[in-house]
């Protein structure tokens, strides 16, 4: 039992990764559209295709707040509570598992 327990935990640490890293995709999504850049730019084009899926349903049900866009910060704050709630219940369940 202690295989499943393991494989558990392994998908549960390379979730939190996966969710780390597009954390940090978004605020630059989000610090890059302060500045007006070039929309041709091969990592602009990268950075709203990668969070563009997730924002768009995001602001079309929240909308702006006087023009500001608080989309992705609605976006983080699920990213952190699946990582504080089904992460760590993947983990919890992996070390039951693991015993």
């Amino acid at each position: 039992m202690f295989v499943i327990g393991n494989f558990i935990s392994a998908i549960a640490e390379i979730l939190d990764i996966v969710l780390s890293l597009y954390v940090w995709i978004i605020i630059i999504a989000a610090l890059i559209s302060w500045v007006n850049p070039d929309p041709y730019n091969p990592i602009v084009r990268f950075l709203y295709k990668a969070t563009d899926p997730v924002l768009r349903p995001v602001r079309r049900v929240i909308g702006t707040f006087g023009g500001i866009d608080v989309s992705p910060l609605v976006v983080i704050l699920a990213i952190y509570f699946i990582k504080y709630f089904a992460i760590a219940s993947l983990r919890e369940l992996a070390f039951r598992l693991g015993r």
